[in-house]
């Protein structure tokens, strides 16, 4: 396998299902600064607060020009459920081959109660509008980190 993405590094060339089950690619991002965050699971606490998070500040980071991406496993359907349920604004996609997982290096043994599998580490890239990525934020703590991220796009003028 191949190191994951770090600073410096261009935007791959991914493709994503959209809870509608189209497709989006993430160079479609190309030309605007760019947030993609990838989460565990679908309507779990942590993983819902960040999704409310972003889905309260969207606004603001499309005034600084940025798209913002959430990504997880999670089916598109079950997307659109946890969309519906809590009102998101911020958009989801799956990652269902693991190919952004994998370049992102966010696919990780974990170990939960003395038991260990794969799962997806939180994490969050912010890359400039030429697709380059400026900032990374791994094993990412819910509470305020939306406001980080939020500020570092401030900062890229």
């Amino acid at each position: 396998m191949a190191a994951p993405i770090d600073e410096g590094d261009k935007l791959p060339d991914i493709d994503l299902t959209t809870p509608s089950g189209g497709k989006v690619n993430l160079r479609d991002y190309l030309g605007k600064p760019f947030i993609l965050y990838f989460y565990p699971k679908d309507d779990t606490s942590g993983c819902t607060r960040e999704a409310q998070d972003f889905s309260r500040l969207l606004g603001e980071f499309r005034a600084h020009g940025a798209e913002v991406l959430g990504v997880s496993r999670d089916t598109p359907i079950k997307h659109q459920k946890f969309i519906d349920k809590y009102d998101l604004t911020v958009p989801l996609a799956t990652d269902d081959k693991n190919q952004a997982m994998e370049a992102f290096g966010v696919w990780v043994q974990k170990t939960l109660y003395g038991k260990t599998y794969m799962g997806i580490d939180r994490a969050t890239y912010l890359f400039n509008a030429q697709g380059i990525l400026v900032r990374v934020w791994r094993r990412v703590r819910v509470p305020g980190h939306v406001i980080d991220v939020l500020e570092a796009l401030k900062e890229l003028g």
